[in-house]
């Protein structure tokens, strides 16, 4: 099992990281080894790949990205940890179903650290607590290997997802690990979800 590279970027402008990404993922070779990213965005809405328009509802001032990920639109804020993972699947035999698997759990057992219950939906990649989603996942995958990742509310301003279906689903609610846990972190909480990642995903760190 290679090595992986954890960057902590802190605040950064989505579309430079996006197309950083693609580069990364372009230019890798079969001896590259694994990265995940670690970043907070300034407010900004993405849409997937096979997004639908209607689903942006009223963005007001918030810039909205075509992006090249799965999934519909969710919105990106700081206070908000985005957990980037580029890594080769295909050396990793694993298959993006599984993948998706090992990122909800991760997130699912970091917050049972704190006592707090999560869980699943069916059909809806994410994570959710009391039916308030406070995890969306999106991944890209090209040649055999991923990019994108996930994001988990912290302490950031919910208002903006009332903008928007989020992920397609109108009139979902969102929540945040500081509404559940006070004092709640990102820098505290990036370290812990690498911890849980790895577990998942046996991913040694450098």
């Amino acid at each position: 099992m290679t090595n992986i590279t954890v960057r902590r970027l802190g605040l950064q402008d989505y579309e430079p990281v996006w197309q950083q990404m693609q580069q990364f993922t372009a230019e890798r070779t079969a001896d590259t080894p694994d990265e995940i990213w670690l970043v907070e965005h300034p407010p900004v809405y993405t849409l997937g790949l096979n997004g639908k328009r209607e689903h942006i509802l009223d963005p007001q001032d918030i810039p909205v990205v075509q992006s090249d990920r799965g999934g519909q639109v969710t919105y990106h804020g700081p206070g908000q940890l985005v957990a980037y993972l580029l890594l080769d699947l295909k050396r990793r035999n694993l298959g993006i179903k599984q993948l998706v698997n090992h990122m909800e759990q991760a997130i699912i057992d970091l917050l049972a650290e704190s006592g707090i219950q999560a869980k699943r939906r069916q059909n809806a990649p994410g994570v959710y607590v009391n039916d308030a989603k406070i995890a969306a996942l999106g991944l890209r995958v090209r040649r055999g290997c991923c990019y994108h990742g996930l994001s988990l509310n912290i302490d950031v301003d919910l208002e903006p997802f009332s903008r928007i279906n989020p992920c397609g689903f109108a009139n979902l609610p969102t929540t945040q690990l500081s509404d559940l846990l006070p004092g709640a972190t990102v820098s505290q909480t990036s370290t812990a979800l690498l911890t849980q990642l790895q577990k998942q995903i046996d991913l040694p760190t450098t």
